[in-house]
């Protein structure tokens, strides 16, 4: 009897793509979380690792947004036949400039989750789990790029969580992990990739 493989789509930026805050490159293979979680669960599952850098919820939407390179989802939706979609964004949409409250970044989650559930509409949807936003400490010049964002974080946390359960997700709250960040505040170091990786793959087990 042939395995069948379930693909988990893992749908993120630059922590997800696996930035190195210490190098500016790509973390390898045996430090990304995505890679990790893909070998602890083994030959049954296949994660696809749709990470971009910069990517936001608002702005240029993911689902529907800017054809450039991998900037939006739906293209994923209808290349892979997907058991799990797991969505970790919302960072990028903290920083200063874009001068964005918690209700409106969840808004776009929101709009994101609705939009892949009418993708299905007519089939099978696939497992959600969302990711909270990470508890960033940004550092240096970065800290006035992401000004005010500490006070924006525990609401987004609750708002994110409130979306989860309005639309039976599930949930991963990660605003605890403990030292996941390098040297910029903002992007996991290895610790935070595998801490990230346990916590899905304890997640994805029980799907």
């Amino acid at each position: 009897m042939t395995q069948i493989t379930k693909n988990i789509l893992c749908f993120g930026d630059s922590n997800t793509w696996g930035l190195n805050p210490e190098t500016g490159k790509r973390y390898d293979e045996n430090t990304r979380w995505t890679t990790l979680l893909n070998q602890q669960l083994g030959s049954e599952y296949k994660v696809i690792e749709a990470g971009q850098p910069n990517r936001t919820l608002v702005n240029n939407p993911p689902f529907s947004g800017n054809l450039n390179g991998i900037s939006y989802l739906k293209p994923y939706l209808e290349q892979y036949e997907v058991s799990t979609i797991v969505i970790a964004l919302g960072t990028n949409d903290l920083k200063k400039r874009f001068n964005l409250a918690p209700v409106n970044i969840a808004s776009g989650l929101a709009s994101l989750i609705t939009s892949i559930k009418h993708f299905y509409a007519d089939g099978k949807l696939p497992n959600i789990v969302l990711f909270g936003p990470l508890f960033i400490n940004p550092q240096h010049a970065l800290s006035n790029i992401y000004f005010n964002c500490h006070q924006k974080l525990q609401p987004l946390n609750a708002h994110f969580k409130r979306i989860a359960q309005e639309h039976a997700l599930n949930y991963v709250d990660i605003s605890h992990l403990n030292a996941p960040f390098g040297c910029d505040g903002i992007h996991l170091n290895y610790q935070g990739h595998k801490q990230l990786c346990e916590r899905l793959n304890r997640v994805i087990s029980k799907l």
